[in-house]
């Protein structure tokens, strides 16, 4: 399968989803996009990209075990990850994203059972029937990060393209532990996040509030 839509198209087609259909990927389009990313630029052509594919039963375990971890409160991450950093403009994007989304789902700031179980979905991967999980090697740090950022990029486009709905999740990187434990991964590939991909339930990414992006004169400034 080839992809169908123009850049401009599917750059602003693109959006995160939160449900999938029951229904796998085949696997000549799923080698197709790994293939296409493969094609994504890095440092010195380094290519530092790990890519782990979880389908089937493989998938059902590692969802029970990130589930089991999250209940029990053993997150363990290989890269830190606070918030509150996040200040100024910055900061307010998060919290206007999470209020949207949490709206729309009816979730109540109040209401910690609710949330959680917003928590708990994502660690069901929203239903997808499958989870790329991306790692890197253990002597990399913020440049080789930068270009695992650039393969994830283009995976994402590339997924849209061929009409394959997806959404990056940092969460799964929260549990670094639990996923090399689940799926054999040796500690020397330190886990950033993870893209879960399918095809989308379309009747709820209707109803998604779309979150808007702010314009560039916000975050480009020209010299010359």
């Amino acid at each position: 399968m080839t992809p169908t839509m123009s850049f401009d198209e599917t750059l602003r087609t693109r959006r995160a989803i939160r449900s999938f259909l029951d229904r796998t990927v085949p696997d000549e389009v799923l080698r197709g996009v790994l293939d296409d990313a493969q094609s994504t630029p890095s440092n010195s052509n380094t290519q530092p990209w790990i890519a782990h594919v979880v389908t089937g039963t493989a998938r059902e375990k590692l969802s029970g075990d990130l589930i089991r971890a999250h209940d029990e409160a053993r997150l363990t991450l290989d890269f830190p990850f606070d918030g509150k950093v996040y200040d100024g403009a910055y900061g307010q994007r998060m919290r206007d994203q999470a209020k949207a989304r949490f709206e729309a789902l009816g979730v109540a700031r109040d209401d910690i059972e609710g949330r959680n179980a917003v928590t708990r979905r994502n660690l069901e991967f929203y239903g997808a029937p499958h989870v790329i999980l991306l790692f890197m090697p253990a002597f990399g740090g913020a440049r080789v990060a930068a270009d695992v950022g650039m393969y994830a990029q283009t995976l994402l486009l590339a997924l849209a393209a061929r009409g394959i709905g997806s959404i990056a999740q940092t969460t799964l990187g929260f549990y670094a532990d639990t996923v090399r434990e689940s799926l054999g991964i040796s500690d020397d590939q330190k886990l950033l996040f993870g893209i879960s991909l399918g095809y989308a339930d379309k009747d709820w990414a209707n109803q998604n509030p779309r979150i808007g992006r702010a314009p560039i004169e916000e975050s480009v400034t020209f010299h010359g």
